[in-house]
């Protein structure tokens, strides 16, 4: 994907205003009958022209000043770097006096965005709003705020010019760079070429171990050591030189025969931990700290890899707490240092888990073995189609695709190597769990639901999962039921089927085991779902999640993650944290 394409556009449209960017990537091929591309871009702009409208309301309410006064305030809180808060400004500039007036009307974002022509009606489909509809009906309102409008001679009388404020997003470096690694999944910066990077984000360390030494291809994380580094770190695991008193290298001492390993996942955007920080929308305790880590989060693709399930590494600064398998093995094992990758997308499926798989980094001859985790735990059966059932993955394809990713898999992956085939979520749990709650752009006023604002992005046509963020509970059902068929698929293979290199297991329930654990604390299970976007799992679920795995599979296969190095001690003692991540 080029920076200045139209998809970059939408992409970055998406990731600064969007509820949920987890489709972005969805099935290509099944949607040809679609303009999807222009779907996105109307559904994009009134989304996000719903989202800012309702903010700067809030704000002004909060802050009992006027319209003006809060737009103001919104663009000081943006960045300057990149420069979201000159975009922001530039925002005001073309749009802030037809705002103003609709706003001072005391019109709600639904009727302001329709009138400023930001969100489009076409003849014979339903009016998509996200508010409840007002006295007198929606078109009745929608006609007065235009007659508002039309006696105004601003830029806002052509909604086209949303399209210039694109391309000045897309501009920016930082929002550039996303664009540029879309399609792939390795480093943006990477000297050596090695596919690991010492920058963090743009597919960096953030998602797989950090290199120690990036003018250097054959010095990276997970490799074999090199003359059991004596002399330098080959492996980056911060193990390195020899005993004075005996001559024996410290890698060779601490770390032969005790079965290290790293771990992989390949998923999607649960995976990759997608993630949006609820007081983006919230104008309540609004500051300019509230945006401090949106640059980091736009490089990264509003993902946070670092806090993940499967390969977090940092304590959580978004609420909750990490406790990855990545620490787990790190901790079970020291050796294990820095051999992590986190190989997910949000949107990752079977069927596009090749645009992305081929960049695992892993020697079959020259690297440690690996647990790869496959964790496409939704996506086969969600989908953004109105006729969604039409469009979910079938168990036949997902058999030809899992074994496809599995056959490349043991092309690539070390001898002594292990597969773990997640199973999939069961997603009514989101509907049950959260549907009555106020979301956080209506828990000001108490006026908006999760329940709205599912039925907003389905009028739009771009719900993330149109079978399960429903009201039709029948279709949730249906949803489960492929999801459940899709699952046996994995079952199956990892009973049938056999690899050269590696085993392949199969885990079963895992967010019900995660609900029943959090549960069992007295806790509430909304609590384990993203609040923004309503779809993904919360950092405490990953964290409960990550815990639980662990202890099953140490129980089930003691052989996934080897046995506990009787020398953690010792390396602890000598290199301390093994020079950080």
């Amino acid at each position: 994907m080029r920076p200045h394409t139209p998809a970059c556009l939408l992409l970055i449209f998406l990731i600064l205003f969007g509820p949920s960017c987890s489709f972005k990537l969805r099935h290509e091929h099944l949607d040809q009958n679609q303009n999807l591309e222009s779907r996105l871009r109307k559904s994009s702009t009134c989304i996000g022209c719903v989202l800012l409208v309702s903010i700067t309301e809030q704000l002004a309410q909060v802050h009992n000043s006027s319209i003006q006064e809060a737009m103001v305030l919104l663009c000081s809180y943006l960045p300057s770097e990149p420069n979201l808060s000159g975009i922001c400004a530039l925002l005001i500039e073309l749009f802030g006096s037809d705002l103003i007036k609709l706003l001072n009307y005391k019109l709600n974002g639904d009727i302001v965005c329709h009138a400023l022509k930001l969100c489009n009606n076409v003849p014979g489909e339903p009016i998509c709003h996200l508010y409840q509809t007002p006295k007198g009906g929606l078109k009745r309102a929608f006609k007065e705020a235009e007659k508002i409008v039309m006696q105004s001679n601003t830029v806002m009388k052509n909604a086209d010019v949303i399209s210039d404020v694109f391309l000045k997003l897309c501009s920016l470096p930082i929002l550039r760079s996303i664009c540029e690694t879309m399609e792939s999944s390795v480093p943006l910066e990477d000297f050596d070429h090695d596919n690991f990077s010492f920058f963090p984000t743009l597919r960096g360390y953030h998602w797989r171990g950090r290199d120690c030494n990036d003018m250097d291809k054959s010095v990276y994380p997970g490799k074999r050591p090199k003359d059991w580094d004596a002399l330098e770190d080959s492996n980056c695991n911060g193990i390195w030189g020899f005993d004075p008193e005996d001559g024996i290298p410290y890698e060779k001492k601490f770390c032969d025969g005790t079965d290290a390993k790293g771990i992989i996942i390949i998923g999607d955007s649960a995976a990759a931990h997608f993630h949006i920080p609820m007081q983006w929308l919230s104008a309540i305790n609004m500051s300019k700290e509230t945006f401090a880590d949106l640059p980091l989060a736009l490089s990264n693709e509003l993902d946070w890899p670092q806090f993940s399930l499967y390969t977090g590494f940092q304590n959580a600064t978004i609420g909750g707490w990490t406790k990855s398998l990545y620490l787990q093995l790190r901790k079970w094992n020291r050796c294990n240092h820095r051999d992590y990758q986190n190989i997910a997308r949000n949107g990752g499926s079977s069927h596009n888990v090749y645009q992305y798989v081929e960049s695992l980094a892993r020697n079959q001859e020259l690297d440690k073995p690996v647990v790869v985790f496959y964790a496409m735990v939704g996506n086969d059966v969600c989908n953004s189609n109105q006729d969604t059932l039409k469009y979910m993955t079938t168990p036949q394809e997902m058999k030809s695709n899992v074994l496809t990713t599995l056959e490349y898999l043991d092309s690539r992956l070390p001898n002594g190597s292990h597969v773990v085939l997640v199973q999939l979520a069961d997603g009514r749990f989101l509907w049950d769990s959260i549907h009555d709650r106020y979301h956080p752009i209506g828990q000001l006023n108490k006026n908006v639901k999760y329940k709205h604002v599912y039925n907003f992005l389905s009028c739009l046509k771009i719900n993330p999962c149109e079978g399960w963020m429903t009201e039709n509970e029948t279709l949730r059902n249906l949803t489960t039921e492929r999801a459940d068929q899709l699952s046996s698929v994995l079952s199956e293979i990892a009973s049938s089927y056999k690899f050269k290199h590696f085993k392949v297991f199969y885990f079963d329930n895992l967010y019900q085991k995660v609900t029943v654990e959090w549960s069992k604390l007295g806790r509430e299970p909304w609590e384990l779902i993203e609040p923004v976007d309503g779809f993904h799992p919360s950092q405490i679920a990953s964290a409960v999640g990550a815990e639980i795995i662990w202890k099953e599979a140490l129980l089930k296969w003691p052989e996934l993650f080897g046995k506990e190095n009787a020398h953690n001690k010792e390396i602890t003692a000598k290199f301390a944290d093994q020079g950080g991540h």
